[in-house]
Formats: structure tokens, sequence, C-alpha cells
């Protein structure tokens, strides 16, 4: 990842955090980019004309606040977002990763946390856990190389922890994962308790690749333990 130069969207009405984000980035990555946003609409519009790498989002802002500003995002983008708030409230985490949000950090925030933070959601876009280039089990298909899914031969659009779950599921067919396992894989070591995070990536899963996600075919809860990819032949 430090072989190029990676573009952070910095969108916050907070000049200090903005700056605080900047200097971070420019000790610890000096080939990396950092743009600014007051404002959710100035942010939409920059990730239309700048194509940043990554979002750095604040839930609290004026005017378009930070959940409606994802909300517009994802109707049109799968581009990762790591939500800045200065309340640890767990109906924010969840509201924030039910909206397609990759990882929620709390102002105010260490910087080399913060770093670790957006090299592991970059990680996941871009592919860090692959585990080959394809995979088909009944009527799901994945390109890993191209990041592409395919559901009834129809294409599926995956935020990168979406794909990432789903990359570690399809690792390990018809085995258990616990759930500890996936949530240190995707979120690192500090998310070990959050199985809050575990079950909204996973409905959101189901809701794009079951055909009925209250009953599953492919994604089963094993109860106490955590998750399996059933694999079926087309």
């Amino acid at each position: 990842m430090n072989d190029r130069s990676v573009k952070i969207l910095a969108i916050d009405d907070e000049s200090d955090v903005t700056k605080s984000i900047r200097l971070t980035v420019t000790i610890q990555e000096p080939l990396w980019q950092v743009i600014e946003a007051k404002s959710g609409s100035q942010g939409l519009e920059l990730v239309d004309t700048e194509k940043p790498d990554i979002v750095l989002l604040d839930m609290r802002m004026p005017g378009l606040n930070g959940i409606d500003t994802l909300r517009k995002l994802r109707r049109y983008s799968t581009i990762p977002v790591i939500m800045l708030t200065v309340t640890n409230d767990e109906l924010n985490e969840v509201l924030a990763l039910q909206e397609g949000a990759d990882d929620y950090v709390v102002k105010p925030f260490g910087h080399l946390e913060l770093l670790a933070r957006i090299k592991a959601v970059l990680r996941r876009y871009t592919g860090g856990d692959r585990r080959g280039k394809t995979y088909s089990s009944g009527e799901i298909s994945v390109d890993f190389e191209n990041r592409e899914v395919l559901v009834r031969s129809l294409p599926v659009a995956l935020t990168s922890t979406e794909f990432a779950l789903l990359q570690i599921l399809t690792g390990a067919p018809d085995q258990v994962i616990t759930s500890e396992t996936l949530l240190g894989r995707i979120w690192g070591p500090h998310a070990l308790d959050n199985k809050e995070y575990l079950k909204v990536y996973i409905r959101k899963l189901r809701e794009k690749l079951e055909i009925d996600p209250a009953r599953p075919r492919y994604i089963e809860t094993v109860r106490g333990v955590g998750y399996r990819f059933r694999e079926w032949k087309a």
C-alpha cells in the first residue's frame, strides 16, 4: 500500500479535525493526499470530481449530516467510508453500519489508530483477503480479481466490508467461522466484542445474496458460535 498514493477525502465542518488528519497523513504517509470538505454536499461533489480512495465522514454536521450524506453516497458508490463521531453510542454505530459505513471511529482518536483503521479498510477494499480468482456456489458467482458478484447471473454491488466478509466465508465453505474470527479479521482486535457489527453485515449480505433472507440457503447462523457458508452445486 505504501508504494502508491492514496487520496483521502475528509468531510468534517471542524477545521481542527481535518487539519489533524492532514498532519497525521503527512507525517506517517507522505505519498498520500488529503482533500477536505466542510459539508456533506461539498463532500459528495468532491467524491465525483476527485475520485478519492476512501472517505472520512463526520456524523454530526449542520445541513446535510453524516448519515444523510452516507445514504446519498451509497446510492451510487461503494467507496470505503469511515464514520467519525464524538459519541461512543452503539445505536449510532449500528445505524452507520446499516447505512453502509465500513468502520466507525470516536473522536478524539489516536492518530496511529485512525491510520491503522484506514489501512485495514483499504486492504479489504483492494482484496487483501483474496482466496483465489473465482468462486461459485449454486446461483452465486464471485470474481475476486475484478471484485464482481453475480447472483442468478445478475450483478450485485457490495461494499468493501460486505465483500471482505463474503471472501472470508467462501474461503472456508461448509466450515463454521467464529464471530470473533470474523470480527478480528475485518475490523481488528478492538472489535472482538462488537457482535452487533457482524449481525448488521450478515443481514445486509443475506438481503443481497439470498432469495429469502429470512430463510438463508447460503449464509447460516451457528447459534452461539458464528457463521457458515454452505456450498451448493449449481
